[in-house]
């Protein structure tokens, strides 16, 4: 039996003419992958109207103290994902990677957010540049992983692009009309640094290169006034580079997220090793524009067990939206940027950093990310927990904590995002 999509009564059959231009014309706005403009498509329109209707079960406006969660389907539905990568993920500044990966001329690194595939690389100048990792020839994926290159040459049919990303080489091009080579070169994305970090501006729609120049309002756009408080927390001091780690989740990448929001709601019961180390009664939460600093003092070991203290004085957790935490506590800081894969799974790149006085104290690193690694398996537990029960007919929606407002502003942040 074949189902039809019921249209809404609203849309008569000239506005509904009309919408799906709209929608047609607009396509990298809405999300192509539940929006491929299909010519009289009702159904198009009403899985436009099913999101939006989604968006609007959370209320932004009614305080913590009386809101209700998101539903459940923010979290489940393969639809919903589709729609937030293009509105949340696509047009805002995202950290990417950290400087070091590109420290010296001819460094690239490569990874890839929802369907846009980068490369970040240094030219010979000294100047960082990114671009989609894609030739311009017949789309073949131009570089992989990271490592130092004069050039960049397709694996597939051999054309050539400099590191400013111009066109080069065209193999076996002879003859063709019309054809240019500064006309073909590699598609620009907006770069930027600031202190450790890697940010690109993702675009769906290709940008030219005047398009890309930077303005300088980085800062501004990316962390606001919290800027401030982030370098007097040290977020932005020299440290050394440790080493990356990466979990695989089979959890809403929202999920990762609001589990790091909670206030450290969940510490006492999950984390009982972290806990001996924090005085989670300092517990407290400040709120900027697209940011959220949640710090709490520590209960300092030094003197106990050899001395060892990988916390210190006090931790400073900060949440970046939409999808990167920086945490800085005693000498270390460590970074988590959570990529989704999916409305169930998601990726976390854990980047650690340290006291440049402490790089060479091999037993001092290999206990402290032996005490980190069991944090994150503990929260691994916790994340694939909750996606089976946000799946369970058995939950919509729930209530917030007075402890949980970096959740809350995190879903607010979404629903500005999202709404239509």
């Amino acid at each position: 039996m074949v189902t039809t999509a019921t249209v809404p009564e609203f849309l008569t059959p000239t506005t509904l003419k009309s919408t799906i231009r709209f929608i047609n014309s607009h396509r990298q706005f809405f999300g192509r992958r539940f929006l491929d403009p299909i010519p009289n498509s009702s159904s198009r329109i009403f899985a436009v109207s099913e999101i939006s209707k989604l968006v609007t079960e959370f209320d932004p406006e009614i305080p913590l103290e009386r809101a209700s969660t998101p539903p459940s389907s923010w979290y489940t539905d393969p639809r919903f994902y589709s729609f937030e990568l293009d509105r949340v993920f696509y047009g805002g500044w995202q950290v990417v990677g950290f400087s070091e990966q590109i420290k010296d001329n001819r460094d690239f690194f490569t990874g890839r957010l929802g369907d846009v595939e980068f490369v970040v690389c240094r030219d010979d100048n000294g100047m960082i540049h990114a671009f989609h990792n894609v030739c311009s020839h017949h789309a073949s994926i131009l570089a992989s992983g990271n490592g130092k290159k004069s050039c960049f040459v397709c694996p597939y049919h051999g054309w050539t692009y400099s590191l400013s990303g111009s066109l080069v080489k065209a193999t076996r091009m002879t003859g063709i009309e019309n054809f240019a080579l500064n006309e073909m070169g590699l598609k620009p994305l907006r770069v930027a640094a600031w202190g450790p970090f890697v940010l690109l501006k993702m675009t769906k729609t290709p940008l030219s290169q005047e398009e890309v120049e930077t303005d300088g309002v980085v800062e501004t756009e990316w962390l606001g006034t919290s800027a401030g408080r982030l370098s007097q927390g040290g977020v932005d001091s020299q440290l050394s580079f440790i080493c990356r780690r990466e979990y695989t989740i089979d959890c809403n990448w929202k999920v990762f997220c609001d589990n790091y929001l909670d206030g450290g709601y969940h510490v006492p019961y999950a984390h009982k090793g972290l806990m001996s180390g924090l005085n989670l009664e300092s517990y407290s939460t400040t709120i900027f524009e697209r940011v959220s600093i949640q710090e709490c003092g520590g209960n300092s070991k030094a003197g106990e067990e050899g001395g060892f203290d990988r916390l210190g004085s006090r931790a400073l957790y900060a949440f970046v939206y939409p999808n990167f935490m920086i945490n800085r506590y005693g000498p270390w800081m460590d970074t988590n940027l959570v990529i989704p894969l999916g409305s169930r799974k998601c990726k976390v790149v854990f980047d650690y950093f340290l006291d440049p006085c402490l790089k060479d104290d091999e037993a001092f690193i290999k206990r402290s990310l032996e005490e980190s690694e069991r944090v994150q398996m503990e929260d691994v537990v916790l994340c694939e927990s909750v996606q089976r029960g946000l799946e369970s007919v058995a939950y919509d929606k729930g209530r917030y904590a007075l402890v949980e407002k970096a959740m809350h502003h995190f879903h607010c942040l979404l629903h500005q995002n999202l709404k239509l």
